[in-house]
């Protein structure tokens, strides 16, 4: 096998992991058809609503892109900028915001992954040994870990 066909290779499995459709649903099948007045009702054993979930969802993928592509990055400060301050959104509109920002962000970190100039395996000069291969892997886990709470949500709120 080429290098080339292995680095395709590579670079098709990081996309297949960052579409979550393989192991487990994705992020999209987590929130389809989640009723509105249900976005910041807390079940009382659980840490968290489904917006809150959806919002640090958000934040921490667009942290990671951005330190992936931006080499005047600034981290955002650990954990209160990475969650959201209220149980519910505070509109419709703030929800589809976060919802369509997460697409957003998750579909550029795919299209970094996807573009054959992008080293996957170089450094990140910016950063303290991370690679973009890293970063499309830490993507994809802590997404599939938060989309998992998601449904544990919905589940306790028996709206699955």
């Amino acid at each position: 096998m080429s290098q080339d066909t292995r680095d395709q290779a590579l670079r098709d499995h990081l996309l297949e992991l960052l579409k979550a459709s393989s192991a487990h649903l994705g992020f999209d099948e987590a929130i389809d058809g989640l009723p509105a007045e249900l976005r910041g009702k807390k079940v009382p054993s659980l840490a968290h609503t489904v917006w809150r979930l959806v919002e640090h969802l958000r934040i921490a993928q667009e942290d990671i892109l951005e330190f992936s592509r931006n080499p005047t990055y600034k981290a955002p400060k650990w954990p209160d900028d990475y969650w959201p301050e209220t149980e519910a959104p505070p509109s419709d509109d703030a929800w589809e915001q976060s919802v369509e920002a997460f697409r957003r962000d998750l579909e550029a970190m795919k299209d970094l992954v996807r573009d054959p100039r992008t080293d996957l395996f170089a450094r990140i000069p910016w950063g303290e040994a991370q690679t973009i291969l890293r970063e499309a892997m830490l993507v994809a886990d802590h997404n599939a870990y938060h989309v998992g709470q998601i449904v544990t949500v919905r589940q306790g709120l028996g709206a699955w």
